[in-house]
């Protein structure tokens, strides 16, 4: 048996035991560690490669950048708890009451707004479930139109910053664009940051937003009865007193959106910076939605420690499996069929895109983005990719993984709390136009990278 047939065994029976529910964590470690032991008996791996973890590791604890995390979940979870989506829901239904497909249009445009301030895919889609989906049907929506709409809402909270997804795909691939430049023979290298990955994740974001209304307008315009207007007297009435609650309701979320992107893209503070502005300006939200107690702090700091741990730990893990698949060469045999697939880099790309597409079906982003992404993005980025694209094209294509059924993680976190007269089916009928909608976001950002590559160089002057 040859160390590369090892490698691509150890891939499957990690893929295998994850789908049996073992923890994502705990099934990265003993795998790598069993097959570790087995490589060694065989004479096919060499157990000097495991003497590299503890750099890793003081590597991971000493990140600045990771610091970013535990901060802005907390942010998330306390905005979350703080009946900030419930009152954007109430406010924007009653702005676009009178627009046929207005609640829909409010649940994409409030989804938007989370998806900035929070950042969490799984709290969205749950939140805008609890609170969207049961008036939406009361209101006359087809179930398969509004559940299609709070998945694909939910979900932009991969994209749009300040994402999770990036601020941990930001950091993976900066430390793989270093190594293919060093791989290249460049001794200087440039990197990138999170910073560059936000404002390049931006434009595409907006991309969505506007492509997911255009859609539930056209809707609205074919298909009426998929979305009626509602009656007159529940409509509400444009007035002063309306505008003044828009403007009330709307200020302060904007307001912490625009400190802490505004912050990062201006330059004038680094993404862990603006995480403690946003954490900051989490709390003082809750306190002046009168939502802030010693419970609700206890609880936060309990959600955002779980999620942290969960992150940390399973970054330790991919950590012992990279160094693991490296030492059966499985980093060289993946180099290879990448360079000798037909298309060159263009081939290239398309594999890796589907591979990871597919591979969301089973593993969580987090998973993805430290398992996979260090051992391809080295190989794409040698030949000449701009890594900011290729991050913002990841995290698109994860986003597209994530509503597509029947494995879909945001299909089943709508599932759990959607009532039992909608069915399953109903799901995967409203989903399938917005997964076409994520591709051709997907075929527009290939076709001009620009839209990804575009704003960073006006920021940074890159």
């Amino acid at each position: 048996m040859s160390p590369e047939i090892m490698a691509i065994l150890m891939f499957l029976t990690l893929c295998g035991v994850l789908m049996l529910g073992y923890p994502v964590a705990f099934t990265l470690a003993g795998t790598s560690l069993a097959f570790a032991a087995l490589g060694g008996q065989l004479g096919l791996f060499d157990a000097a490669f495991l003497g590299a973890l503890p750099n890793r590791l003081y590597g991971i604890m000493t990140n600045q950048t990771l610091i970013a995390v535990p901060l802005f979940v907390f942010m998330g979870v306390m905005l979350e708890r703080s009946r900030v989506a419930e009152q954007l829901l109430d406010t924007m239904a009653a702005l676009f009451g009178p627009l046929r497909g207005g609640l829909g249009i409010s649940v994409i445009l409030v989804g938007m707004l989370l998806a900035a301030s929070t950042g969490i895919v799984g709290a969205t889609v749950v939140t805008m479930g609890l609170l969207s989906l049961p008036t939406m049907l009361k209101r006359g929506y087809s179930p398969a139109l509004a559940t299609g709409t709070l998945c694909a809402s939910g979900t932009l909270g991969q994209i749009i910053p300040p994402s999770i997804i990036l601020i941990l795909l930001g950091d993976v691939l900066a430390s793989a664009y270093q190594q293919a430049q060093l791989d290249m023979g460049i001794w200087s290298p440039e990197t990138i940051s999170v910073g560059d990955l936000f404002a390049g994740a931006l434009l595409p974001g907006l991309l969505l937003v506007v492509l997911y209304t255009l859609y539930l307008l056209g809707v609205a315009w074919l298909k009426p009865a998929a979305c009626p207007v509602p009656p007159a007297e529940e409509r509400g009435r444009y007035d002063r007193h309306l505008f003044l609650r828009a403007l009330k309701v709307l200020l302060p979320p904007l307001g912490l959106i625009l400190a802490v992107l505004g912050s990062i893209l201006a330059g004038l503070a680094t993404p862990t910076e603006a995480a403690s502005v946003g954490a900051v300006g989490a709390i003082l939200l809750a306190i002046g939605q009168r939502q802030f107690n010693l419970a609700t702090l206890n609880a936060v700091m309990r959600s955002t420690t779980q999620i942290t741990a969960m992150v940390f730990l399973i970054f330790i893990g991919a950590s012992l499996f990279s160094l693991v698949f490296r030492g059966f060469g499985g980093d060289e045999m993946i180099e290879a069929l990448l360079s000798d697939l037909p298309g060159g880099v263009v081939g290239a790309m398309l594999i890796v895109m589907l591979v990871m597409f597919l591979l969301g079906f089973i593993l969580d982003f987090i998973e993805i983005t430290f398992v996979v992404v260090p051992i391809v993005a080295p190989i794409l980025l040698a030949m000449g990719l701009d890594p900011v694209w290729l991050g913002v094209m990841i995290a698109i294509n994860l986003q597209t993984s994530f509503l597509t059924p029947p494995f879909g993680f945001a299909l089943f976190y709508l599932r759990g709390v959607a009532p039992p007269e909608v069915k399953t089916i109903q799901i995967y009928q409203g989903v399938a136009p917005y997964i076409l909608i994520q591709l051709i976001a997907l075929g527009a950002l290939s076709l001009w990278p620009e839209l990804a590559t575009w704003l960073p160089g006006v920021v940074y002057g890159e």
